[in-house]
């Protein structure tokens, strides 16, 4: 997939330092943008020329505050690409209260919360809001499960709850991967490629992205 031209946009990106966030940054870096990143804590260094910012994406008051911190810093924020996410698995029975909350804030708190600041931020300019998602979110819940499966549907909600509201101003929109595959250790694993999901993120906030308000792009690859 071609990448857009991004060279006037700054894009914000979340997970900057997880395993798919890197991938995205140096996809967006490739597009010719300027890259806010964010995450909880500072790791190894960014793809040159990447900007990284510390918060907790879970904290109301932490948002707010980092995302004035990048528009006093950086400038206005043209897209938002929130690729935070955790994944947890245990019987039903099991899950705690806590670890359903643990989940439920990192995966769909986190996207309310970035989503309402860049939103908030685009009000004048509009921009791009570009979400992850999950085959269990499109599809149907998985055992064992249970708070994952809700968070991602819940994401894939404000995605379209956020479009319709600022239909023809701000587009918002997800990416729905399966398993996905980050190098040879996944060779034997059915999924999509890592650099497939990074790429469709970054074509989200270009031009093309305009015609996908609402929408969830599902990336399945092999299954």
């Amino acid at each position: 997939m071609m990448l857009p031209d991004l060279s006037s946009t700054t894009v914000v990106l979340t997970g900057a330092c997880g395993r798919l966030g890197r991938v995205v940054t140096q996809h967006l870096v490739d597009a010719g943008a300027t890259v806010a990143g964010l995450d909880t804590q500072e790791r190894e260094p960014l793809a040159e020329g990447v900007r990284l910012f510390t918060a907790d994406l879970t904290g109301e008051d932490a948002v707010v505050a980092v995302f004035d911190r990048i528009r006093a810093e950086i400038g206005s924020v043209g897209a938002l690409i929130h690729t935070v996410g955790m994944w947890d698995g245990q019987p039903f029975a099991e899950t705690s209260f806590a670890d359903w909350n643990r989940v439920m804030q990192v995966n769909l708190t986190s996207a309310f919360l970035t989503f309402r600041e860049a939103a908030r931020h685009m009000q004048d300019t509009g921009g791009r809001l570009v979400g992850i998602a999950s085959r269990q979110g499109v599809e149907r819940g998985v055992g064992k499960q249970a708070a994952y499966s809700m968070a991602k549907a819940g994401v894939m909600r404000l995605v379209e709850a956020v479009a319709d509201e600022y239909e023809g101003h701000i587009t918002a929109a997800a990416v729905a991967p399966s398993t996905i595959l980050f190098g040879e250790e996944d060779a034997e694993v059915k999924g999509v490629a890592v650099d497939d999901v990074a790429a469709l993120c970054v074509y989200l906030c270009g031009p093309g992205g305009s015609v996908h308000n609402g929408t969830v792009l599902r990336a399945y690859g092999t299954g």
